[in-house]
């Protein structure tokens, strides 16, 4: 394919992409937030294919005049062809994202993986409509799709010290604020204690919340359900939040409110992790997800499974876990050199072993 013309205007919504989100809300048991990052990753896809002047359309007539131009047998060769351009373009060409240019910088590979794996989705949608023809590129677990798209760079988790998590999880109890610090204990309780992904806690309902067994039922992506543990802090500060004048007294409205009884969203939520690391002398840049790492890599420097590390995750596969075994591994490192007597003793210079 030519190289597209990326400094055409991005496409409007398509008639095709909003009957698709209507068939994600209705078919699937996805979140609004999941629905909605499925539906922007296709923008770059149709700016792609404007740039080839094949625009989605209506009825996508004209990629799929595209991938039969060299007739039916070859449709697998066009879709690779189609795939292995839009990835370089993805990496290397301007990326053009909420209708304002973003430099001359593509996107990152982890970034291509998913904008992959929504495209995955959609064409298999359109395959089962009828629109395109189909293709084992486009099937579930397809090795094919897996050699064109890029490997991802191996980056480690960003992390807080024990010291530094029961710091700021501390934090509130030494705050003025007296109306919000009963909550927003029980948060950065919940969220370093239970691992919670920043969306899963902005999701609790009261009634997901048990004090007497200790758990808390938690919809992870996927809306996949697990029962996570309370521990003893974590239980404690729910108890004295859920106990305090200033919780409305709904048991099956939201855990966290806002000053309007709202439910607390996401941002706020990170905003409120942001400003307690910066009240407890952590650097600028923790937010929910440091916590959640941590919590995983603690538990592994502990000494606990693998798989169920997974499960209080929510992991769907070990291989989304494994990364926090290298870091455990490197924190082991660390406390080796730190510690052992003989990690850095210089080595005879005529030491016989035989």
């Amino acid at each position: 394919m030519e190289t597209p013309n990326t400094d055409q205007p991005r496409s409007e919504a398509q008639p095709l992409i909003a009957e698709y989100e209507r068939t994600l809300r209705t078919t699937r048991a996805l979140s609004d937030a999941t629905v909605r990052n499925y539906v922007a990753d296709l923008a770059p896809f149709q700016q792609y294919l404007d740039g080839q002047s094949c625009p989605l359309g209506s009825d996508a007539k004209e990629l799929r005049d595209f991938v039969r131009r060299n007739g039916e047998t070859n449709v697998s060769r066009e879709y690779r062809s189609l795939v292995r351009d839009y990835v370089a373009w993805l990496l290397e060409r301007r990326a053009v994202e909420s209708g304002r240019a973003a430099g001359n910088r593509g996107h990152s590979r982890a970034s291509v993986h998913r904008m992959l794996a929504s495209l995955r989705s959609f064409m298999r949608y359109l395959i089962e409509r009828g629109f395109l023809p189909d293709a084992p590129l486009w099937r579930p677990r397809s090795t094919l799709m897996g050699r064109l798209t890029p490997k991802l760079e191996r980056r480690l988790p960003d992390l807080v010290s024990v010291a530094e998590a029961t710091r700021l999880v501390e934090a509130p109890s030494r705050s003025d604020d007296g109306e919000n610090r009963l909550r927003d204990a029980a948060l950065l309780e919940l969220l370093y204690g239970c691992g919670l992904r920043v969306s899963e806690a902005a999701n609790l309902d009261r009634e997901n919340v048990s004090l007497e067994e200790r758990t808390v039922r938690v919809w992870g992506k996927g809306a996949k359900e697990r029962q996570t543990p309370l521990g003893a802090k974590a239980k404690n500060a729910l108890k004295a939040y859920l106990n305090s004048e200033n919780t409305p007294d709904d048991k099956r409205g939201p855990l966290f409110r806002n000053a309007r009884g709202e439910r607390l969203g996401a941002r706020s939520i990170q905003r409120i992790v942001r400003n307690y690391a910066k009240r407890s002398g952590l650097r600028e840049d923790v937010h929910p997800h440091t916590l959640r790492h941590s919590y995983a890599t603690h538990l592994l420097n502990g000494g606990a499974d693998l798989r169920i590390v997974q499960e209080l995750l929510g992991h769907s596969t070990p291989s989304a876990t494994q990364v926090y075994t290298h870091v455990s591994q490197q924190e082991a490192r660390r406390v080796y050199l730190a510690a052992h007597p003989l990690a850095h003793a210089p080595a005879p210079e005529h030491q016989d072993y035989e």
